[in-house]
């Protein structure tokens, strides 16, 4: 925001809305002399950004902050306290994160994707909570490219939650196995689709015709785990293939379609043998 300068004192500049008037009251506001150059002058207006500084003072700073009101960013924990995490923000005074607004344990030094908010007590605080709303939408990929993204949110009945780029909105399937995941992770996918409102589908799985040799090989793998004879066909339940497997149904029908007509496998009594 714009502030004008209005006096000097030994640790820096006041500040006051440029709107209050001549000899009307105003909130001063400090820059202090860190921030100070030799071109500011008293009556001139200068860009700032406010926050509370280690003693609960507003005090304005031409720093601009890694992350601003409403806004999604990666930040790195600096500390991780019985109380919450204290993340690095670009500026004197760390950024506060509860440990409410966590969606995992975090250790200090590592980047973690967050956004800003205003806590009940007024103050400028962190969450790893809600960053779905916070997301661009307005992303450069479309059908086909490939793009590396950050896991925020497991949705179960949804999907996998992911911010392309750490900025654009993005979601996984529900039938794509990230159990080995957690919140945090970045993956490597592919996109599959871009809605109306610009949120992307992607995917982590390869071309059909790489996806289905890959996944052959999977079963061939799952095979020999299980003495070369595994007790279910495509026929079985979806849900059983994939608590089995980790593929979805109609993937694993077409790796078994594939080592059958490579007479790789034997399917037979409702059961799947090695040939």
């Amino acid at each position: 925001m714009e502030l004008k300068i209005k006096g000097r004192t030994e640790h820096g500049l006041y500040l006051v809305d440029p709107k209050e008037g001549e000899g009307r009251p105003g909130e001063k506001v400090l820059l202090p002399n860190r921030y100070v150059t030799d071109a500011m002058s008293r009556g001139e207006s200068v860009r700032v950004f406010l926050y509370l500084d280690s003693d609960d003072r507003l005090v304005a700073s031409t720093d601009e902050p890694l992350i601003t009101l409403d806004e999604v960013s990666l930040l790195t924990v600096k500390q991780v306290s019985k109380i919450g995490a204290f993340l690095d923000w670009g500026l004197p005074k760390d950024l506060f994160m509860p440990f409410k607004e966590m969606t995992r344990h975090l250790q200090e030094k590592e980047q973690v994707l967050v956004r800003l908010y205003i806590d009940k007590s007024n103050r400028l605080a962190a969450s790893m909570k809600k960053l779905y709303h916070y997301l661009s939408t307005d992303s450069p990929y479309t059908i086909g490219d490939e793009v590396e993204g950050r896991i925020y949110e497991f949705g179960h009945d949804f999907g996998t939650f992911v911010a392309v780029d750490d900025r654009y909105s993005a979601m996984l399937p529900k039938h794509e196995d990230m159990r080995e995941h957690k919140i945090g992770d970045v993956i490597h996918a592919r996109v599959f689709g871009v809605k109306k409102d610009g949120k992307l589908d992607i995917t982590t799985k390869k071309k059909i015709k790489e996806q289905i040799s890959s996944d052959a090989d999977v079963v061939l793998e799952i095979l020999d785990s299980y003495a070369g004879v595994l007790p279910f066909t495509e026929r079985a339940g979806a849900e059983v293939i994939f608590r089995e497997t980790g593929l979805s149904k109609n993937a694993f029908k077409r790796a078994v379609g594939r080592l059958y007509k490579e007479r790789k496998i034997i399917v037979d009594d409702g059961v799947i043998r090695r040939a």
